[in-house]
């Protein structure tokens, strides 16, 4: 991975009318988000749509001119609703081919396991011009075209691709964070959330308020990529706090 000080940003999008009815809770996003930031790149944007052709090839083809990178999840299996790599090469215009190597490797891992059949080798097919991003789970590789990452949905092979990827993309400065908890209600400290953002440039200040044990309190998140600039303005709003004698609690609560 080359750093650099420009801002690398990525999309998401969730494959799956699954999803989408509330039989399954999605947990890629977390995941997805957490990998990127650690890369680098920043998850900017995340799309959640049906089994429907049109409506992955429109998402597909708006987020991978926008970002640096795309990734998808879900609906590259073997059966006749796994639609995402025929959606996705139809709006790349581009044919779809089956994979050599991604042949040879569900020859491989399926042949004690009852052989490729013909809906197995489904699982090989990519737009025309792909390369392959392995899985070590299951054998089904996932896809790469340009800047786009085409993944399963089960968040387990979906954390191996991942593994496979890291270190591999071109990405930015590491944001980091430091979160600050305290028993205050947000709206008592908007002013001085915005100022103290306003006196650390390049710093970003998230308000996250809660209820419990039958009091008003709130996180707040503050996010930097230079550590030094982050402890400043981590050290100013814990002051501030506990000026107000309401002391801050680093860490969160």
């Amino acid at each position: 991975m080359i750093e650099s000080q420009r801002i690398y940003t990525a999309a998401l999008v969730v494959i799956g009318d699954e999803i989408l009815s509330g039989r399954t809770q999605d947990k890629n996003i977390a995941q997805i988000a957490g990998w990127l930031g650690v890369q680098g790149i920043r998850l900017r944007e995340v799309r959640v749509v049906a089994d429907d052709a049109g409506a992955i090839g429109a998402a597909v083809n708006v987020l991978r001119a926008a970002h640096d990178y795309l990734f998808t999840t879900g609906g590259i299996g073997p059966t006749h609703d796994d639609i995402t790599v025929d959606a996705i090469a139809a709006a790349l215009g581009v044919g779809v081919e089956v994979h050599p190597e991604a042949r040879a490797i569900l020859e491989g891992y399926y042949e004690s396991r009852g052989g490729l059949t013909e809906m197995r080798l489904r699982m090989a097919r990519v737009p025309a011009g792909a390369e392959l991003i392995p899985n070590r789970y299951t054998g089904a590789p996932g896809i790469r075209w340009g800047n786009i990452f085409i993944m399963a949905g089960v968040p387990q092979i979906t954390a191996g691709m991942l593994d496979a990827l890291t270190g591999t993309l071109e990405g930015g400065a590491v944001m980091l964070s430091e979160t600050i908890g305290c028993w205050i209600q947000e709206s008592e400290v908007a002013e001085l959330l915005r100022q103290t953002e306003r006196a650390h440039e390049g710093c970003q200040i998230g308000s996250y308020p809660f209820w419990r044990e039958g009091k008003s309190g709130a996180n707040f998140v503050i996010r930097a990529t230079d550590p030094d600039r982050l402890a400043a303005c981590a050290s100013d709003l814990s002051g501030a706090l506990d000026a107000l004698d309401r002391p801050a609690v680093a860490g969160g609560i």
